[in-house]
Formats: structure tokens, sequence, C-alpha cells
């Protein structure tokens, strides 16, 4: 006798207006496997997974359970029979605590019906102790970082005892050992015979924790496989419908940009709870790369460089001469020019309500006012010619920037500076969990800006991205910088070893120029 699988998804069709998000598509999820659901932004993923938690109802089609047929019309439906799910867009309630936002929907009560909080704490505080977290339970849920943020919404679906995991990219906003913990918890959960089902973008982590994956393409199903029965070339070409050549475009000769005068500089800058003495030349036609594990001073650096946090010692420079900017809108003015993708897109990149021609018009909007209005007309055609240039679909004219995939997301963020004609881009992992085609395209943007002249400081968590983008590395460690890396230096090796540490001869620390 069989066993039934623990998830079929039947022809399963879902639209949102004139947009098919998902066309009869039909898999199966074995009992007790970890599943990884792949494809590029806008294929269907987080629809499927919305399908699977209860927050949209197909048009056609359905779910079997263990063999029987289920319906959900509230994530509660789903939760019942033992679905939880651990969102990529956080869900976590930022003036609440860590606790309040654990107990979330019900905490425990007595006869009474009165809530017990020492109780839920004792629980809660035992759940992170086994899950390996360390985090402060009064602690508001707003103050802490991304991936503390993101380990908390996975370890609360864990509380809730699932047989079925959802996890939608949870690795987007984690990186070193945080994905080694994450790897750990699908362990677990297989020996459990809990079954998990898992997007995300990085098929390192399809190789290490999935067993089967299925792939979407255009709100189709494409293929599922074991994991081991197809290569990762044969996966890419099935998530695009194309090979990715020459993924990475060629790095500038460093002798090129050694006479340029650099467009931005730091002296002895410090800022944050940690960042210090920092140097560092940023020359036009230059990707400047700054690598560093979270915590070590990155964003920091990157928000300071923006206007965003003070610089509490030292001084930046823009073309030779030392600048003060009090705020975003002094960095974004024209006559600076500094423009930045923050690393949350959705609540510090784009106002999610507003079309993408007013997101990416709002640094330069006064550039387009005629006599206190706006000349619509001359604002939509330069937004036209950006998005046309970045392959932003042409919905983002007259759409909510909220109703686009991750990857046009990012893109209109990417475009407002493009459009605001900056010439200093501060990229803060501009790739997370964005797929391989949208990847592709932000490179070759990359590649292009500099080319023309724009210069650029990137931060990236995959270290390969660091590898193959930059003309140089700066590796921060400790709020400083550790180790520069130049031509044939900047390797996976050296960048992790400076990055955990290990001290680099005096010769290759100095200052950061070229």
């Amino acid at each position: 006798m069989s066993i039934a699988p623990a998830v079929e998804i039947y022809n399963f069709t879902k639209a949102f207006g004139p947009t098919i998000a998902n066309k009869n598509v039909s898999f199966s999820v074995e009992a007790g496997s970890v599943h990884a659901l792949l494809g590029e932004n806008g294929a269907g993923k987080s629809t499927t997974m919305k399908l699977l938690s209860g927050l949209v109802q197909p048009d056609t089609g359905g779910i079997k359970v263990d063999g029987q047929n289920v319906s959900f019309k509230n994530p509660r439906d789903a939760h019942k029979i033992g679905i939880q799910t651990a969102f990529q867009e956080l869900t976590l309630i930022p003036d609440l605590t860590v606790l309040d936002n654990m107990m979330l929907p019900a905490g425990p009560t007595n006869f009474l019906s009165i809530l017990q909080r020492n109780r839920a704490a004792r629980a809660i505080s035992s759940h992170f102790d086994k899950l390996g977290l360390n985090i402060e339970l009064s602690a508001l849920a707003g103050g802490l970082d991304l991936a503390t943020k993101q380990k908390i919404e996975i370890a609360r679906a864990l509380y809730k005892k699932p047989k079925i995991l959802l996890l939608d990219e949870p690795t987007s906003s984690l990186s070193g050992d945080d994905v080694e913990w994450l790897g750990q918890i699908t362990a677990q959960c297989r020996e459990k015979g809990i079954t998990v089902i898992f997007i995300t973008h990085r098929m390192a982590e399809v190789r290490a924790f999935c067993d089967t994956l299925t792939i979407l393409r255009n709100g189709e199903h494409v293929k599922t496989a074991a994991v081991a029965g197809i290569s990762d070339n044969e996966v890419l070409e099935l998530i695009i419908g194309r090979s990715v050549d020459n993924t990475f475009p060629p790095r500038m000769c460093i002798a090129e940009l050694s006479n340029a005068s650099p467009v931005l500089q730091a002296r002895n800058l410090a800022a944050g709870d940690k960042l210090s003495a920092i140097d560092f030349d940023l020359r036009p036609g230059e990707i400047l790369g700054v690598a560093g594990l979270q915590g070590m001073g990155a964003q920091a650096l990157f928000l300071s460089l923006f206007g965003a946090i003070p610089i509490e010692e030292g001084e930046m420079l823009l073309d030779g001469k030392s600048i003060y900017l009090a705020s975003p809108a002094d960095a974004v003015h024209p006559s600076v020019g500094i423009g930045m993708v923050p690393e949350e897109r959705k609540t510090q990149g784009l106002f999610l309500k507003l079309d993408g021609i007013k997101n990416i018009s709002l640094p330069v909007v006064d550039e387009y006012c005629r006599y206190g209005l706006i000349d619509l007309a001359a604002e939509s055609a330069q937004a036209d010619q950006v998005f046309a240039s970045m392959e932003v679909d042409a919905r983002a004219g007259f759409t909510s920037a909220g109703a686009f995939s991750g990857g046009n997301q990012q893109k209109i963020a990417i475009a407002k500076w493009l459009f605001s004609r900056s010439r200093i881009l501060l990229l803060f992992d501009p790739t997370r969990g964005i797929d391989v085609g949208t990847k592709h395209q932000i490179y070759q943007l990359m590649h292009a800006y500099t080319k023309m002249g724009g210069a650029i400081l990137f931060h990236s968590t995959e270290i390969p991205e660091l590898v193959h983008l930059s003309d140089r590395v700066a590796v921060l460690y400790e709020g400083q910088i550790n180790r520069w890396l130049s031509g044939e230096e900047i390797n996976e090796t050296a960048m992790m070893e400076a990055a955990l540490g290990g001290k680099a001869s005096k010769s290759r620390r100095v200052l950061g120029a070229v």
C-alpha cells in the first residue's frame, strides 16, 4: 500500500485581475522530505505558498494533505491541520516584544481567560534554547537586525509544532553561520517527520538541505525532480528558459582607474556603535566592494555616507572637498548625487502603495514641477525610458510597487537613482531575495553604470558577487578595514580569512588608494 504524499497541489490556477500568477500547477511533496520550490521572481512561487498558507484561494484546482482534499478560507484553517509558514516579508509587529510576537495570535490563558505571560515566557525560552537562539524576550522586535527577525519568524512557526513547514526565502536575510543554523533546523525537521517546502534562489542551499525540487516558470510547472538527479546548469536553464553565459561581467583594469580623481572619500570616519577609522577612495568607473560579516560595521558605513546616521568622527569628501550630510535629502540633492539601495526594499526603499513612476521620481520631483504642478507627461516619458533600460514590467507606470514580485521591486528601487542621475550608488546587498535571471540583469546594470563613469560602493552577503564584481575589496572586521584586496587577491579564501579576523601584512593594510 503506497503512502499518500504529505502535500499535493493539483491543477492550481490563480489570477489577480488580468495577471495570471499560476496556471494549472500540479506537483506533490513526500512526507518528511525537504522540498525546494524554485523559479524567477514572478514565477508563481509566493502565490503557491500563499495557497498552502490559506492566504489565497484557488480559482481552479486545489490541495490534498495526506491524501485528503482540503480547502482553506483563511490561515487559521491551514493552522488547524498543521501547516505553518515563515514568510520572507516579515510579519513581526515592531512595537511588540519578542515574547508578544511569539505568542501571536494567542498565548496561553488560565480558566479565567487571563493571559499567562510567565508560563509563555518559560516555554518560549526553552524553545529558543533548543533552537540555539540567544534572543532577549523583552526586546522590541523593531530594534532587532533583519537576520534576527527572520530567525524569530522561523522559530515562531516551529513553536506551533507543524506537520508541514513552509519557508518563504528564509535565507535571503541570513548569511554564514545563520544559514548553517537553518540547515540544522531542516535536518531536525526531516528526522521528526516534518515536511518542509522551501523557497530559495541559492542552489548551494538546495544541494545542502533539500531532497527534491519543483521549478515554476511564468506561473506554470516546469519540472519536479530529485535534487541528486539534476545538474545546476539544468536547473538554471529550466528556471529562466535560457542559458546564462558569462554571468559576471569583466572587472575594470586597475590601471584604468588610477588616473581618475576620487569622487568620494572617507578619512578616519567613525559612525554607529562600532565603525571607526575608515579610510577609502572611490573613483569614477569603479565598483568598490565592502566585505564583512553581519555586525562588523558595513551597514553603519553605508548609512553614514547617505546621511541616514551621523558621522561621529572624521569626514567624508566629495570631489576632494569636505561635505556634511544632515540627512538623506542632502545626499540625493543633484549637487551631491548619492543614491542608496538599502537592505530592506519594502520598508526602506519603496512606497509600496505608490506606483513605479511616483517611486522613482520622488527624489527629484521638484525638477518636474511647473508653477506648483507636476509635469506628468515629462515625468512619465523619462520614467518609461528608465524602466525600459532596466526591463521593468511596463505596468510599473500605473501599478503600485507592492503588486510586483521582489525582482521587479528591486529594479524599481534601483531605477529611482538612475532617474535621479545619481553619480554615486551605495548598493547594500542589492540582490537579496532576487532570482538568478534578475541578478544577471543587475550585474550588467552595475557594469554599464560604471562604464558610463558612475561609482559604486557595493556590499553583498554573497561572497562570489564581491569576488567577481568588485575592482577592489575592503574587508571589515570589528568596525575597521582589516584588509584591502585587489587583482588576484580578490578570492573567497582571502576574503573569508580577513572577515574572520585574520591579520594581513602591513603592506596590505594601507589606505585604499589605487
